[in-house]
């Protein structure tokens, strides 16, 4: 985070968000395959620790509260990016043929569920801001979360994808 400073949920969030699309930017411009699977191993990282922490924390808070469709879609959003990130961690160093164009696809996934997120008056966080939610609160978990689950992840490597929507599936 660029901060101590304690964030509300919502700006916790679309920080990552410009995290992540500073990193996928990074990416585009790398030169050699060390370099771009480096890029595409903090990106992994960074949306594998920033979905978790969504699930765990601020979708289950924000159930009942906001559109449910929405909520269900983002959690689909979540698994296809998973999927994803399953395939690109696996296939870094290996010269996976397809491993740039997977990076590209997480990267237009990423940002159609961004878009969904934050749109202005409709999005999920619109309407969050909306309910009765105590962001700070929810802020103040998010953070510690992520904090734990980026030192887990650096340590001991991003885990088997947990699919939430497709419980039988293997991946």
């Amino acid at each position: 985070m660029a901060s101590n400073k304690s964030q509300d949920a919502i700006a916790l969030l679309k920080e990552d968000h410009r995290k992540v699309e500073e990193l996928f930017k990074d990416f585009e411009g790398a030169k050699g395959d060390g370099r771009k699977e480096k890029l595409a191993q903090e990106i992994c990282l960074e949306l594998s620790v920033h979905a978790t922490i969504e699930e765990e924390i601020f979708y289950p808070a924000c159930e009942g509260k906001v559109d449910e469709d929405l909520l269900k879609e983002s959690y689909v959003e979540h698994d296809a990016a998973k999927i994803l990130i399953a395939e690109i961690v696996a296939g870094a160093g290996s010269n996976d043929e397809f491993f740039d164009a997977k990076v590209k696809v997480l990267q237009e996934e990423i940002e159609h569920h961004v878009e969904e997120e934050e749109k202005r008056l409709e999005g999920l966080f619109a309407q969050a801001r909306k309910a009765d939610l105590d962001l700070d609160v929810l802020g103040e978990q998010l953070a510690a979360r992520k904090m734990e689950l980026t030192e887990t992840y650096k340590t001991s490597g991003i885990p088997k994808p947990q699919l939430k929507t497709m419980e039988d599936a293997q991946v």
